[in-house]
């Protein structure tokens, strides 16, 4: 592994450990679990939705 590509995945962590302080800090903490409940919530409710299954009594076949 060459030397800049350790200093660019090391820039990459470093840069990933920062947002996730800055996000679970302060007010910031709540607002950012929040979010993440409600978009829990929101695939929760897409996959129990039960998609209807098409009545094909009417269909006529040619």
């Amino acid at each position: 592994m060459s030397t800049t590509r350790k200093i660019a995945v090391g820039i990459g962590l470093a840069s990933g450990a920062l947002l996730a302080a800055w996000l679970l800090t302060g007010d910031r903490k709540q607002k950012t679990k929040n979010y993440f409940v409600k978009k829990a919530d929101g695939l929760r409710k897409a996959i129990k939705t039960e998609k209807s299954n098409f009545d094909d009594s009417d269909t006529y076949y040619i």
